[in-house]
């Protein structure tokens, strides 16, 4: 306990090995408990720890997260982008180095400013109001990195019922906090009433996911529609090749000629490899077809425009058939999509000069697709993983659509992670979530975030079900997270005028040496 709770390296070595426990606790391990054993470890870990120390212990544990959940990095720059083991390793590494300080300065700010070890109930609830903090500043900064959060450990979880409620963000923000309150009660035994005010921290989350869990908060909004969503499994090496771009096209006219009748047939991200412009042919005389079957088809595709007297290029969606739109991807993955600093890494390695790593970002507040006369909100790959930006586009539509093409992420747990998020996204809007890619996991999704069909990984296929478009707005997609930041910002104010009032000394002072 002595090496985890003071400074030196081997408490910075269990940090790391406590953060890389948040990879087993989500997809597609699931072993849920082990979040709070995560949390515990990292909170009892930066007890007694000045900010300094605190800072490179926070940063152990961020580096630990990220190298075990975010392998499949290695994959798509090695495997895909033409780096050498070497290369690719280097690259891989500066990247985990350089997210983990997104758990450094929360670190150093609670031991600087928020903790205090003589009152346990407010150093629970300064750890879980800057845990959330942190959570959500990850989502944000420089165009954010909002991958393995804490709060998908919860999908299947007893703290599910909560996302509806507050969002991914709640679920996390209660994982902090009932592992702070459990490591603080030993310390409160001699103190009857801050005992229960603990206990009563610890448990009140769990009680409230479990009498939400299952709510119906939304309603039909229509009869079910049936779906069929196609996958190609196009092998990452032939995507771009223009020497196979006929034979993926009448791979997908194929599928579809030879589909059932359903309302809507959906192709996942750049099903057609080519510009818009020059596939509206191809696109119209399969519309034509939908429009026989009284059919959408829906299709990734990237698209070309003028943006002032310039051409741009979008990773984009269109709908032909009984149904329109189009829709222009607006968060961007770096270097996959877009290079920043192009001007000085373009030419480096073959990565940085990938043909899909030069599109544009798309404006705000775009029109959803329509399709057979419902609202649907398109979320192309990346998107989805954003909690905020899905649920402003989830509160205006019926069903929830997202396309993807997680070829990139090899056989890692990349996909598999990458279906979670879906489906929290799924439970957070009490909406139906169809999700198609190319290569894995294409997947119905109902609206307690539960798969009803899917389609095996790495094969050629066409996966049938049905969808219900729903109306009305959970508690999350008609607040947001406002509740949430407000009760972070009470606590944040109320931890600093405790400790200003009680006059406590930094933790510099006090620290364990």
């Amino acid at each position: 306990m002595r090496w985890i709770t003071h400074p030196g390296w081997p408490g910075n070595l269990l940090a790391a090995v406590a953060g890389a426990l948040t990879t087993l606790a989500l997809a597609p391990f699931n072993i849920w408990p082990l979040a709070v054993v995560s949390l515990a470890l990292f909170y009892v870990g930066l007890r007694h720890l000045s900010p300094r120390q605190a800072l490179l212990r926070g940063w152990c544990y961020g580096f630990g997260t990220f190298a075990a959940g975010t392998s499949w990095i290695y994959v798509s720059i090695h495997t895909y982008g033409g780096a050498s083991a070497l290369l690719a390793g280097l690259l891989m590494l500066g990247f985990i180095a350089g997210v983990a300080l997104f758990f450094a300065l929360p670190a150093w700010l609670w031991a600087r400013l928020l903790r205090r070890n003589e009152a346990p109930l407010a150093d629970t609830l300064g750890f879980a109001a800057l845990w959330a903090g942190q959570e959500a500043f990850r989502g944000w900064f420089l165009t954010g990195f909002p991958w393995l959060y804490m709060g998908y450990s919860q999908l299947d979880g007893p703290l599910a019922g909560l996302a509806p409620l507050g969002g991914l963000w709640l679920v996390s923000f209660s994982l902090a906090l009932s592992a702070a309150a459990l490591c603080n009660l030993p310390r409160l035994r001699s103190h009857r009433r801050s005992l229960t005010a603990a206990a009563l921290l610890l448990l009140a989350p769990w009680l409230a996911a479990q009498l939400l869990q299952g709510r119906a908060w939304t309603q039909p909004a229509g009869k079910p529609l049936t779906v069929a969503a196609l996958q190609g499994n196009i092998a990452q090496s032939l995507k771009w090749d223009p020497a196979q771009i006929d034979a993926q096209l009448e791979l997908y006219r194929d599928l579809t000629l030879r589909a059932r009748r359903t309302d809507l047939v959906i192709w996942p991200e750049t099903a057609v490899p080519v510009l818009l412009d020059n596939a509206r042919g191809y696109l119209s005389r399969l519309g034509d077809f939908a429009s026989n079957r009284q059919s959408a088809l829906i299709t990734g595709v990237p698209i070309r425009q003028e943006v002032d007297n310039q051409r741009r290029y979008f990773n984009g969606i269109t709908v032909t058939g009984v149904g329109e739109g189009t829709y222009l991807k607006q968060k961007l993955v770096p270097f996959g999509e877009y290079v920043p600093l192009q001007e000085l890494l373009r030419g480096l390695i073959a990565f940085f000069d990938l043909p899909m790593s030069d599109f544009a970002r798309g404006p705000a507040d775009q029109p959803l697709l329509q399709a057979k006369g419902y609202q649907i909100a398109p979320f192309i790959c990346y998107e989805v993983v954003y909690p905020e930006f899905a649920a402003g586009m989830a509160a205006r539509s019926d069903l929830l659509l997202t396309i993807s093409n997680d070829t990139w992420f090899g056989t890692s747990i990349g996909p598999l992670q990458h279906l979670q998020m879906a489906q929290m996204r799924a439970l957070e809007a009490g909406r139906w979530m169809i999700r198609a890619t190319n290569s894995g996991v294409t997947a119905l999704i109902d609206p307690q975030g539960r798969i009803t069909e899917r389609l095996p990984s790495f094969e050629v296929g066409v996966m049938y079900g049905e969808v219900v478009p729903m109306a009305g707005l959970t508690p999350y997609l008609h607040w947001r997270s406002w509740p949430l930041i407000g009760l972070c910002a009470v606590i944040f104010g109320w931890a600093l005028w405790h400790r200003r009032k009680a006059g406590q000394q930094l933790p510099a002072a006090t620290a364990v040496q």
